[in-house]
């Protein structure tokens, strides 16, 4: 390898690691202030650069956004594909999603956060309309997967399989909201005490 190819790559290689870096600051500004609040001056602030160098990155708040959610969105889905690939029965599969979805707030908390609070405006615009087939999918799966529990026997048959995704839905994404990494518990302890609460009750026996 030449010289000036090896300066070439080193130079993208480091230019790659600081836009991971201005883009997990864009993402905890957004989470913390709103998407609307947030302009491309306070996240260059917060990254401790002028706001014309963020400029060099990326050309508006909304590809920073966008860049976010996609790949927290595009991390989750490779999880839960592989999930579902494994073939597994249907409470077993339900273990697994769960524990998965735990693992994505654990990588992706603050773009969880933006997911959560914006996702619902963003969609409007058609450079977002991906938040919403997402949406869609994640019913699916889960309404999907609830339906076949209840077939197999796994799961209860009289409760409806729609509300049990949304509270499924609700109560594991919340956890974005407080869950902090190196804390007292790990997603993977979360996930666990979580299923217990969820499959078995907090009733002693």
């Amino acid at each position: 390898m030449s010289p000036r190819r090896r300066d070439a790559e080193g130079t993208a290689a480091a230019r790659a690691v600081r836009r991971a870096e201005l883009l997990a600051t864009a993402a905890e500004v957004f989470a913390s202030q709103g998407y609307a609040a947030t302009t491309v001056r306070k996240v260059a602030d917060a990254a401790g650069i002028l706001g014309g160098s963020l400029y060099y990155h990326f050309d508006s708040k909304e590809s920073m956004a966008d860049e976010i959610l996609s790949t927290f969105l595009d991390d989750m889905w490779a999880g839960y594909d592989r999930v579902l690939a494994a073939g597994l029965g249907a409470r077993e599969t339900l273990e697994a999603l769960i524990v998965e979805s735990f693992r994505s707030i654990d990588r992706h908390r603050p773009a969880v956060v933006l997911y959560q609070n914006e996702s619902k405006h963003l969609a409007t615009s058609e450079r977002f309309h991906y938040l919403l087939d997402s949406q869609r999918r994640f019913e699916e799966m889960w309404t999907a997967l609830l339906a076949r529990g209840a077939s197999e026997g796994a799961f209860r048959a009289d409760l409806d399989p729609t509300l049990i995704y949304r509270f499924i839905r609700d109560t594991v994404w919340v956890a974005a909201n407080w869950y902090q990494r190196g804390g007292r518990l790990s997603a993977d302890d979360i996930a666990k005490q979580y299923l217990a609460m969820v499959l078995e009750g907090i009733q002693a026996g």
